[in-house]
């Protein structure tokens, strides 16, 4: 399975990362690489992104693009070349 471009930190039953999930998806279509960590179960991802979700994280970056993102901040997001983590 090939690494991830990007992870979605989210969690079940939430309408907002099922929003940005849809918002993913043409890209996904265009072959871009998506994991899904659901940071329920992970103490330290539900710490990290309990208040925040859904989260986008760059993998080359890692940088990471908060909710609310619209489909223009997300061409925006991944499209923009990588450079050092914040």
């Amino acid at each position: 399975m090939p690494e991830p471009d990007v992870v979605l930190y989210s969690t079940s039953a939430c309408h907002l990362c099922e929003q940005a999930e849809r918002l993913l998806m043409p890209w996904v279509e265009r072959g871009l690489q998506v994991a899904v960590d659901d940071i329920a179960d992970s103490d330290a991802l539900f710490e990290r992104y309990g208040e925040r979700i859904p989260v986008l994280r760059r993998e080359d970056s890692g940088a990471e693009l908060d909710w609310p993102f619209d489909a223009a901040g997300l061409a925006s997001f991944l499209s923009a070349q990588a450079g050092p983590a914040d």
